[in-house]
Order: structure tokens, then C-alpha cells, then sequence
């Protein structure tokens, strides 16, 4: 990458020759199966998280299938008890969708909020008090869980609790394309790979 990065910058800036080198491509990147955690491990990452706050947050993170981003940018408006979903804004693309909100997440998420009362807006909100959650901070959270959990060679990131939220589904007989929809996939083709983790099918 770096040597075709090197002829590219070279023939198209230095020599004013971007012609001569047109026909290379961009290295393409092998495709990977997500790494995914059983529903035994799932639960033995989030009793590990020592701090209450971020065992709810990376509860709701597995149980809607979030992103790291949109999890710590959520509000307390975007919980929507009434009809069992999180109203998720701030997705990839700039994207709004619903997601699921399973009554004992909502059961947790109340207990959370009378107990820590968040400042407005924010439902995760950082040290500082002013502003959301820090990605960073989360996600060193749940690295220092992992390794309390002893899961292995698993490389853990909040990513897997995403990963491991589509699988989970997909193995309970879930379709691909409502799974497209809770994820917020433009593509089915980002969701079929899940196909290929799911245990019993494929």
C-alpha cells in the first residue's frame, strides 16, 4: 500500500504524469468473517463491565445492534417506551431508523436514568457532564471487561457486540433483510456474511 501510494503521489504530483500509473489498482483488503460471541459469552463481557453505566450502555449497544458512534450520541428522546424502539439519528450516512427495545432493556435504561439522571440531552453523557459519552473511554471500558471475562483469542471491540447481535438473530430465524433494516445496512450484501457465522446455517 505504501509503495503504490508512493507511484501514485511520484507520477500524478511530482512528474505531472498521473497517465502512467492510471492502470493501477488499490490493493483489495481479504474479506473476513466477523469475529462473534456466543449469547454465553455476551453475557459473561457484560457482567465483567465494573461500572454500572457502562454495563447499561453496552447493554443497549448489543440489544438494539449499535454502533459505538451512535450509541454514545444517543438522547433521552430517542427512547420511545410507548412503541418499543430507539429512534436512532445519527447513523452512518447521516441515515435516521428504529431499532428494537426489548422491555428489560427499557426496564434497565428507567433504573439507569432515576439513578444517574444524565444531563439533558444526553442518555450516556461523558465525564465533563456537557457532552456525550466519549467513544474512547467506552471503548477502553469494555476492552478491561474482555480481558476480566477471559474470552479467549477473541479480539473484542464494541463492533463484536454488533456483530454478535445480527448473528443472534439470524440464528433465531430472523430474515436477512429485517436484519438489514435494524443495522441500517444500504446493502444486503453487508448482511448475508452473517450467513456465515450463524451456527446451523449456511
Amino acid at each position: 500500500r505504501q509503495h503504490f501510494a508512493a507511484l501514485r503521489f511520484l507520477y500524478g504530483k511530482t512528474l505531472g504524469k498521473p497517465a502512467l500509473v492510471s492502470f493501477l489498482s488499490w490493493p483489495r483488503d481479504p474479506e473476513r468473517l466477523p469475529v462473534v460471541l456466543s449469547a454465553e459469552e455476551v453475557s459473561r463481557l457484560l457482567a465483567a463491565l465494573a461500572t454500572p453505566r457502562f454495563a447499561v450502555f453496552f447493554t443497549t449497544v448489543y440489544s438494539a445492534g449499535l454502533r459505538l458512534g451512535e450509541a454514545c450520541r444517543l438522547e433521552t428522546r430517542d427512547i420511545d417506551a410507548a412503541r418499543g424502539v430507539i429512534h436512532e439519528r445519527g447513523g452512518k450516512g447521516g441515515k435516521e431508523r428504529l431499532v428494537m427495545l426489548s422491555p428489560q432493556v427499557l426496564t434497565l435504561l428507567r433504573a439507569y436514568w432515576k439513578q444517574v439522571r444524565p444531563p439533558a440531552p444526553w442518555l450516556f453523557a461523558g465525564t465533563r457532564g456537557n457532552h456525550h459519552l466519549n467513544a474512547e473511554v467506552a471503548r477502553k471500558a469494555l476492552k478491561s471487561a474482555a480481558r476480566t471475562a477471559r474470552l479467549g483469542k477473541k479480539k473484542v471491540t464494541p463492533h463484536v457486540l454488533r456483530h454478535s447481535f445480527a448473528t443472534h438473530l439470524l440464528e433465531r430465524g430472523t430474515e436477512l433483510r429485517v436484519i438489514q433494516v435494524l443495522l441500517g445496512h444500504s446493502s444486503i450484501k453487508s448482511t448475508t456474511r452473517y450467513a456465515h457465522v450463524a451456527a446451523g446455517i449456511g
